[in-house]
């Protein structure tokens, strides 16, 4: 990955703008340490390590809950995708233990809390891309007592079970395995994710579930018809269910004129993206559809380049200024921010602690040590984690 350049044009001034904590919905930083740093946590206060995200970066931009995204790329199937999964989580945790002033592991809405009330980031996972469960939900399951705490249905591929927004569809949206994985998330307290899938996944999902869903980074297709943004007709149906869309700030999902730009070949300079035109969105999806509805998934460490005034995790109060410049409220800016997202999470929290007590699965592995390979689906090899081996990372995780 390359560092942006971030330096030369700042975001808008935030120095009148009050405060406002974020819980972003997806940050890459796990792949990056497998791919550029061979799952070293050592020196991540320093930018010329972690340019995208270090601990300061995080405290400057106010994060006071993030889930990690524990994604593996498409290209690794089967068992090698369970071990590559269990891998991240093994880094996110690591992370965590390494830096223990300034996160805090958190599975539940409960330790959210207590990790923001003490001033640390509560550090969830994310897990992205059906294909790692390997058609298990045992290791459905098991990751979610490790406390992945959402499941985003497909990467960018088509996979045995669900159709992807940017791959050639095989079910017409989700296979009857794949609504049995919507059923078992609603059951265990696992967030549907809904970025990166199809609209017919997006539609099939939201008649099924029982509960709130996420799209945790992309944005609107009404503004940007990249598919991988969310069509008109699904944002509509996201108040009744709940849920939340969370704008990201990946470049080709942002602007039309760098969407196409990478369509045509990426010849020549770049037309800048900023942090206007991601505000843009905000309020696109908050004019369509409420303000109830609206959460940031910057997908920080998932692209080589974010937009001017947001080229790493320190710099969310230039959203947030540019946004309040437009009128929006300080109680709207922590909806966006912080409140939406806790409040999709709340909303998982009796089914999800009632999983973690349970004996219909294996122990804990929240350790990253053991699951079953027991309950529906193949069984599926879930061990130990440490370092592997690295594949290519996609354009945009």
């Amino acid at each position: 990955m390359t560092a942006p350049d971030t330096a030369s044009a700042p975001g808008p001034d935030t120095e009148s703008a009050p405060a406002v904590d974020v819980f972003d919905g997806h940050n890459d930083l796990a792949w990056y340490l497998r791919e550029e740093r061979d799952y070293s946590v050592e020196g991540l206060n320093d930018p010329a390590v972690s340019p995208f995200t270090t601990m300061d970066q995080l405290a400057a931009g106010h994060v006071a809950a993030q889930y990690w995204s524990v994604y593996v790329h498409s290209s690794i199937t089967g068992a090698d995708a369970i071990k590559a999964t269990w891998e991240q989580i093994d880094a996110v945790q690591r992370v965590v233990a390494a830096y223990p002033e300034r996160l805090a592991f958190a599975r539940t809405a409960a330790d959210v809390r207590a990790a923001r009330a003490a001033g640390k980031v509560a550090s969830l996972m994310g897990v992205e891309g059906g294909q790692q469960i390997d058609e298990s939900l045992a290791v459905l399951r098991s990751y979610a007592r490790a406390g992945a705490r959402y499941m985003t249905l497909t990467w960018s591929t088509t996979h045995s079970w669900a159709d992807s927004a940017t791959d050639e569809p095989v079910h017409g949206g989700l296979s009857a395995f794949g609504r049995e994985v919507v059923a078992e998330m609603n059951r265990i307290g696992m967030i549907l994710d809904l970025s990166h899938v199809a609209p017919t996944v997006m539609h099939q999902s939201l008649d099924q579930s029982t509960l709130p869903v996420l799209f945790t980074h992309s944005c609107a297709y009404g503004l940007n018809p990249h598919p991988r943004n969310i069509p008109d007709d699904v944002l509509d149906r996201v108040p009744d269910n709940g849920g939340v869309a969370m704008m990201t700030f990946v470049p080709s999902f942002v602007s039309n004129a760098r969407r196409e730009w990478v369509d045509a070949g990426e010849q020549g300079t770049a037309p800048e993206v900023t942090v206007a035109q991601v505000a843009d969105h905000c309020d696109y999806v908050r004019e369509r559809i409420g303000i109830d509805h609206i959460g940031l998934g910057g997908d920080i460490c998932g692209v080589d380049e974010l937009p001017t005034g947001l080229g790493d995790a320190g710099q969310y109060p230039n959203l947030f200024a540019e946004l309040a410049s437009r009128g929006w409220s300080q109680t709207d800016l922590r909806k966006i921010g912080f409140d939406n997202a806790m409040r999709v999470l709340d909303a998982h929290e009796d089914a999800y602690t009632a999983f973690l007590g349970s004996a219909d699965d294996a122990p804990s592995a929240a350790n990253g040590t053991s699951a079953s390979a027991t309950g529906n689906g193949s069984s599926g090899d879930v061990g130990s984690a440490g370092n592997g081996s690295s594949s290519s990372a996609g354009a945009e995780s």
